[in-house]
Order: C-alpha cells, then structure tokens, then sequence
C-alpha cells in the first residue's frame, strides 16, 4: 500500500499515512459519536460526543502504528531490512525488504505484533480503571475502555493462523520449522488465509441478505482483502522460489532499443510502431553515449500533440535518477522489490555505467514460464515490453 503523506521517521522506521485511512477515521468517528457513546452515556452534548469519537479514532490509530512498529523494530533486529510502514483504510503494513532467514526469526516477527495490541489493551484497561477510581466522567471512562477493547480484538483477531495476519505467519513459522521447506509453509498459511478470507465473504453478504444488517458489508470486506493478499503472497513465494540465485543479467533483455536525447517526440512518433521503436519503453542516450533517462509512451502521449514537434526527447523523458538502475550481476531477488515499486515498473541494467540491458514485469513472466527456471536470454530487439507505466 503506497503512503500518501510521510510522517517522518520513529525509531528509524519510516512512517506515512496512505489517504485511506480517513476512511476508517470516519467508521471509526461517526459510529462512537453518533451510536456508541450516546448510547451508553446519554445526556451529554453532541459536540462532546463527536471530539471524544475523533480523538478516540486518532489514538486507535496510534495503536495500530505501535503494532505495525514493534513487527519493524523486530524485523530489523532479526537482520530483516524495513521499507517502512504505512497505515491505510484496513489497518497497518510493515514493508519488510526480505523474509526472515529462520523460522525462529519469523516467528519472533510475527508474535510481537499480537502481543504489542494486547499490551496496549492491557494498558488502556488499566488507565480505564484509574479513571474510574478517580470519578472521571463515564463518558471519557467509556471512550478508554472501547480502546482497551478494541485492541485485544486486534490482537486476537491477528493471530488467527491465516496470511497475512500474524498468526499466518505464526503458522508458516511452525511448518517451515517441521517440513524444512519455506515454500510449502507458505503456501500452507496462504491456503488458510484464503479459507478464511471466503468465510467472513459469506457470512458477511448473508448478515447483509439474511438479516438486513450493513454492518456485514465490513467483515465481507476484510474477507476480501484476506483473499487477494493471501494469493499474492502464494504467489511471491513462488517467484522467490524460481529466482532465489539468479542473476539479473539471466532475466533481462540485453541490448535494448535506445532513443537519442536531442530527437523530438514527433521524430519518435514517426518511427513507431512500424519502424525500429515497437516497444512501450526506450532508455534515453546522451551524445557521449551515456544513460540519461527512459522515455515511455505514455509519457509521450501526456505530451500536447502541437508541441511534440519543438520538445526533445530529453524534455520530456523521466531522467536516470528517477529510474531503477541495477548491475547485471545483481541477485534478481534483490531487484526485484525495487522493481514493484518503480512507477514505470522498468529497471535500467549498467555495468560500470554502460548500458546493457532491461528489466520489466515481462521479463521476469517469460523467465517464470520456463520448468527449471530462467535461461540465459537472447539478444533480440523486436518483442514488445507489455507491462504498465507512468
């Protein structure tokens, strides 16, 4: 899930908010102020009850980011790189850069994000306690104790054995330690991810169908997700698997069609699709024959069609340092979380700063259709690179 806003850095982790996690403020908000509160503490005003809602739904986030941190700050201490964290519409997501080396790791990953929630909930029970000891307004007594709630609802609902919640890895952590094979662990913990996912997608829609009740809608969503990320991560499991040890000069596609910086756009247009530029994506040569930039199609149609006559390719190209570059002798498994996360889904392959090859989303298909993994790729300059770009 890509962050929206960056929050700077906690812990040396960093930390950002995609946009929809207004979403689950607003869940959050509307339905303390408006049903929750009221309910339980009638009487107050309504400007009372929905400050109290929106501050409730702030410090939940904060819970959600304590949890997500504490995967982080484990994570790195177990050697496992940390991209960052973000929080979104369903919660958190620690971006971790590689899977853990040992079960051991894993599971310690796993396990202390359950853990953080329901030390926190722990926590909120025991301010909620002093509060009432105190004679605090029950309104605000109330408010402590939905937090308390809902973060051991957290925890024990993440450690349900299913991926992508921590208790999926908790799960794969145990059968990659008694099989000996990552592989099949994962696809274990996926498989029950998947289960459970199509679990709170029925029972969701029959709350909805049978008993005339919204609020089903939200566990059939949840479901939804569990299904897709579970899937997903069957899916990198198996990819890590093919290209564990493969170098990137195996997968890329050598000798690439290269556009010169001082040519127009409506030069290039007139050279395609027929002529020498039948691909979606060209790296960009600068007269002394180095790497300058990639120009894509769809860069080239952003472009007004009266000015592409007057704009040089250098103008409109995205420049090198905007790109993914890596070494052909790269592990393809190091590239490849860059690779995801390039709006342009390309990486520039140099060796000692001259070009010598491509990498796209495609590249990595044709090595994966093959039984025994990548083959030594052919120099040719004719297939198209058919994958999405910015």
């Amino acid at each position: 899930m890509d962050e929206t806003l960056p929050l700077g850095r906690i812990a040396g982790v960093r930390v950002g908010l995609n946009w929809s996690v207004l979403v689950i403020v607003a869940l959050v908000t509307v339905a303390l102020a408006h049903s929750e509160f009221p309910s339980a503490h009638p009487g107050h005003p309504a400007l009372l009850y929905w400050a109290l809602a929106l501050l409730a739904a702030i410090v939940f986030l904060a819970s959600l980011l304590a949890h997500e941190l504490a995967h982080a700050v484990v994570a790195r201490r177990n050697g496992v790189q940390v991209d960052g964290v973000t929080l979104w519409m369903l919660g958190g997501a620690a971006r971790l850069h590689s899977e853990a080396p040992t079960p051991g790791a894993e599971l310690r990953i796993a396990a202390v994000g359950p853990l953080t929630s329901l030390l926190t909930g722990g926590v909120f029970a025991g301010i909620a306690a002093g509060l009432h000891t105190l004679h605090v307004s029950g309104l605000v007594v109330e408010a402590v104790v939905w937090l308390s709630a809902i973060n051991v609802m957290l925890a024990v609902f993440n450690a349900l054995p299913a991926a992508p919640l921590d208790g999926g890895r908790l799960l794969r952590a145990y059968l990659w330690h008694r099989t000996g094979d990552r592989l099949r662990a994962t696809r274990g913990a996926s498989a029950a991810g998947r289960a459970l996912g199509w679990f709170m997608v029925l029972t969701g829609f029959a709350a909805v169908w049978f008993g005339h009740n919204l609020s089903g809608l939200w566990p059939a969503l949840i479901g939804w997700f569990l299904i897709g990320a579970a899937t997903a991560e069957a899916r990198q499991a198996e990819l890590r698997s093919v290209l564990g040890g493969v170098p990137v000069r195996r997968v890329m596609t050598p000798n690439p069609v290269t556009v010169p910086d001082t040519a127009t756009l409506a030069d290039f247009l007139a050279e395609g699709p027929f002529g020498p530029y039948r691909h979606s994506a060209f790296p960009v040569l600068a007269a002394d024959g180095s790497v300058a930039g990639l120009l894509t199609v769809r860069r080239v149609e952003a472009m007004p069609a009266q000015a592409r006559a007057s704009t040089t390719v250098r103008e409109a190209m995205r420049p090198l340092a905007d790109i993914i570059t890596a070494a052909p002798e790269e592990p393809m498994l190091d590239l490849l979380p860059r690779l995801e996360l390039s709006p342009v889904r390309r990486a520039v392959i140099l060796d000692d700063g001259r070009l010598v090859g491509i990498v796209t989303v495609a590249d990595i298909t044709r090595a994966l259709a093959w039984p025994s993994g990548p083959t030594p790729a052919q120099p040719h300059t004719a297939a198209p690179h058919v994958t999405k770009e910015a």
